[in-house]
């Protein structure tokens, strides 16, 4: 245990702001071992004394801190480690799309706790109706409400998180369509949904706004292809999203050849432009999906689906034959959460630092244009095939993973490329060291080929 009497703090040099620089020498203590999981920080006195500093600026750190998900403050005991920050030598995995760790412990014990005293009235002795219980529809329905769009919690099914609300929108289409249609890289999850269903995916070719409409028309038009699946807002891997015209554009087309559309929006807390999802344009011919791994936390495995309202039985009596439905403490505990207000405290802070990352990446290594300059949780470095994979194998020998091209293609000219999770790591500093290994390999790639 540290002795917390005395603490002594060497500001690192830098023109940034005096309150991230005694931020990161806090983080680099804690990163050196001196401070644990749990262990209870000095005072703001005591800390402002070790560094130099007015307390002002320690109260400034230490909120840096907590937003970064480093540290909790808990009323009335101090401020506690929160997670432990990964040492300066320790492998990097930017190839795991999840969000920064933004719930503290204490207010998950606080909402396990509503949940736990709310189970005793969940009906069927624990046995969920398929597609969720009325109140627990209505406490995602006001989520979405704050977060997306309001939906009408009777056309709402709960999911088993977004890859579940997935793979039942492409079973419930497989009975009319044997392909969908999607860019030439997408989610990796929707990929193995569609082998799952032994569904083909076939590439349209794409630009910065997404499918290009003559090329979607062009393969609707030439096969019996029924289905496409969208992720509009930061489309994985690619990072674009899609503006109001483009996506009328595609729904006219869907219209005209009777096509469905599955629209992923798992990231639409990252939404920069105004424009409307596609359920609110034609909930009908919409199978829209959410989820709270990407906007709170993949810990509790609650995800939404909309299906056109005349295939919402259906889809039901599908969930009841799978899985019966999600688990009720994970729904309950996600009530408990969002009726808090903590997944609005989650979306400011992952977009703020979204928004950060990004500049950062984009710093780091050149990059002159970004789809979504204002924040969004990965991006994607086009090069050909070969010379991604070369990328990502010599990267994960300096300690970073990356994402190559086979986990997330589908065909065509544009699939090649390394995606990276810039939200991955806790720990900016983290983020920071991997993208200057990756510079170093973009600048100096290596002309041997194994």
């Amino acid at each position: 245990m540290a002795d917390h009497d005395t603490i002594q703090l060497s500001l690192p040099d830098g023109k940034g702001p005096l309150h991230e620089r005694l931020a990161d020498a806090v983080q680099h203590l804690i990163a050196s071992g001196r401070y644990c999981r749990g262990d209870r920080l000095p005072t703001h006195r005591e800390i402002a004394r070790g560094a130099n500093v007015a307390i002002g600026t320690v109260t400034k750190a230490i909120d840096l801190l907590e937003r970064r998900g480093v540290l909790r403050g808990e009323t009335g005991r101090g401020t506690f480690v929160n997670l432990p920050v990964t040492p300066d030598d320790e492998p990097v995995d930017l190839s795991f799309n999840a969000p920064l760790p933004v719930i503290d412990e204490a207010t998950f014990r606080s909402a396990s706790s509503i949940a736990a005293g709310r189970l005793g009235g969940v009906p069927n002795g624990g046995y969920p109706e398929p597609g969720g219980g009325r109140s627990q529809r209505d406490g995602l329905a006001a989520w979405l409400a704050a977060t997306r769009l309001t939906a009408d919690p009777d056309d709402m099914l709960i999911s088993i998180g977004g890859q579940h609300a997935i793979h039942l929108a492409m079973a419930d289409l497989s009975s009319i369509t044997k392909m969908i249609a999607t860019e030439a890289a997408t989610f990796s999850g929707a990929i193995a949904a569609a082998r799952n269903l032994g569904l083909s995916l076939c590439a349209v070719d794409h630009d910065d706004q997404g499918m290009i409409p003559a090329e979607l028309e062009s393969m609707l038009k030439e096969t019996n292809c029924k289905a496409i699946y969208l992720t509009p807002v930061c489309q994985n891997p690619f990072g674009f999203e899609m503006g109001a015209d483009r996506r009328q554009d595609v729904l006219d087309i869907c219209r005209r050849y009777d096509a469905y559309i599955i629209e992923d929006d798992i990231y639409s807390i990252y939404a920069q432009s105004k424009s409307k999802t596609f359920h609110e344009m034609d909930a009908e011919r919409v199978y829209y999906l959410n989820g709270l791994s990407k906007s709170l936390t993949p810990l509790i495995r609650v995800g939404v689906l909309i299906p056109p309202r005349e295939r919402r039985s259906a889809i039901a009596a599908r969930i009841r034959a799978e899985t019966w439905g999600s688990s009720p403490l994970d729904v309950e505990i996600a009530r408990a959460l969002i009726e808090a207000g903590v997944h609005l405290k989650a979306r400011d802070i992952l977009r703020s630092e979204a928004e950060y990352r990004i500049g950062l990446a984009s710093k780091v290594l050149g990059l002159k244009v970004l789809p979504m300059p204002e924040g969004s949780p990965h991006i994607w470095l086009p090069m050909a095939t070969a010379a991604a994979e070369k990328l990502a194998r010599r990267a994960l020998e300096r300690g970073v993973r990356v994402t190559p091209p086979d986990a997330v293609a589908v065909g065509g000219d544009k699939s090649g490329g390394v995606r990276l999770c810039l939200m991955a790591p806790a720990q900016r500093s983290s983020l920071e060291r991997a993208l200057r290994v990756l510079a170093d390999l973009s600048r100096n790639p290596s002309t041997e080929v194994v």
